[in-house]
């Protein structure tokens, strides 16, 4: 690498126009080709891993890939700019890259920064089954959340009163012990205190050193009206408490909506099918649909109207969420053919078919499709 610099571009085998995903895969390629651990002994392959470090440094990053098209390698060099010579440190942002790649962990460790112990709690998830009429109009219900809660008897500490956590004498309080891995220095959680940097010599009776308790807690949730199926509702801190005082986790309520033996939902529409008799659709007329409310709407059936006609009441489907208005209910009419008749009944249909020529041709697909759907 002595003398010109090659073209960082070049080094990696992409274009000017790369995008950083395309420059991250090429960097990974080039690494797992000539990485000295995989290449030892062999100089060449140290140069081509140190150049491809080099050229990834500068184009992984926004501001220097920026100065680097204006200004070439003198745009980079200098304070802040270039590599002069090797320097370890400078893959410290490279060890999501060739930690993947070879399993190390954490590439040159953090630097000597101790790592914290206080952890934020985790995440919990609670499935809360709901009605379709509940979804629709909100509810306000309550629920038991089974989590992992501070420890009221050390505070979160895990250690007895009058006593505290003690410094890990393995990674001194780092939560990391460092090795030599070939060329690189590889920095692995420490086992003795499990990342923590420290170590409870004489644990909580209560909590036995864990700092948390397991607990129940009983939360009131209110779901808004207009949630539809697998709709989650976040509660900021009710998620399981973080270990030795570390930040609470958040709780996700998910909406399980179950089914309603008469309506169909379609974003903030209700769809329904009623049945009518022939009389109704020939004459026309007017019929009672039940709303999801519970009351009831006139429809009016125009004369001659034909099995999976639809019709909208507005206003009387789901509500928006955000309190502003709501979808319609579409009501779709079906024809229904009576399988039993009257001998008055019977002698009226035969005087109909007399006076009513037939005329049995193909109907159209899109009608088929739509009376196939009603029924089907």
């Amino acid at each position: 690498m002595a003398g010109h610099k090659r073209d960082y571009y070049e080094v990696l085998g992409v274009g000017r126009d790369a995008s950083d995903q395309t420059i991250k895969s090429a960097y990974r390629k080039m690494a797992m080709r000539y990485h000295p651990d995989k290449n030892p002994g062999n100089k060449e392959a140290e140069e081509n891993f140190k150049e491809a470090a080099e050229a990834y440094s500068v184009l992984s990053d926004p501001n220097k890939r920026l100065q680097y098209d204006r200004f070439g390698h003198q745009g980079v060099s200098g304070p802040g700019g270039g590599f002069g010579g090797f320097d370890p440190t400078v893959f410290a942002d490279f060890s999501d890259i060739l930690g993947d790649l070879f399993g190390f962990g954490d590439i040159f460790g953090s630097g000597g920064r101790r790592r914290s112990s206080q952890t934020r709690g985790a995440d919990l998830r609670y499935d809360l089954p709901i009605s379709f009429e509940e979804a629709a109009f909100g509810v306000k219900t309550k629920i038991r959340i089974p989590r992992l809660e501070t420890c009221k008897e050390c505070n979160g500490s895990g250690a007895q009163k009058g006593s505290g956590p003690s410094l890990c004498p393995t990674c001194q309080g780092h939560g990391q012990v460092r090795y030599q891995q070939g060329f690189f220095s590889v920095s692995r959680t420490c086992s003795h205190c499990r990342g923590t940097g420290q170590i409870i010599k004489n644990p909580c009776g209560e909590c036995r050193g864990d700092g948390r308790v397991r607990s129940e807690k009983t939360l009131e949730v209110k779901i808004p009206a207009g949630v539809d199926n697998g709709s989650r509702l976040r509660i900021t801190g009710e998620g399981e408490a973080g270990p030795f005082g570390g930040a609470t986790g958040d709780l996700y309520v998910v909406v399980q909506v179950k089914d309603h033996p008469y309506f169909e939902r379609d974003g903030h529409n209700l769809h329904c099918m009623i049945p009518v008799t022939f009389a109704q659709a020939a004459l026309g007329g007017e019929i009672k649909v039940r709303t999801l409310e519970g009351t009831e709407e006139s429809l009016k059936i125009h004369e001659g109207t034909q099995s999976g006609t639809s019709f909208r009441i507005r206003g009387k489907g789901i509500p928006f969420l955000n309190g502003r208005g709501r979808g319609d209910l579409i009501v779709t009419v079906g024809v229904m053919t009576p399988t039993r008749l009257s001998r008055e009944q019977r002698r009226l249909f035969e005087q109909l078919a007399h006076i009513s020529p037939a005329e049995n041709k193909p109907a159209e697909k899109k009608i088929f499709e739509k009376v196939k759907d009603i029924f089907g």
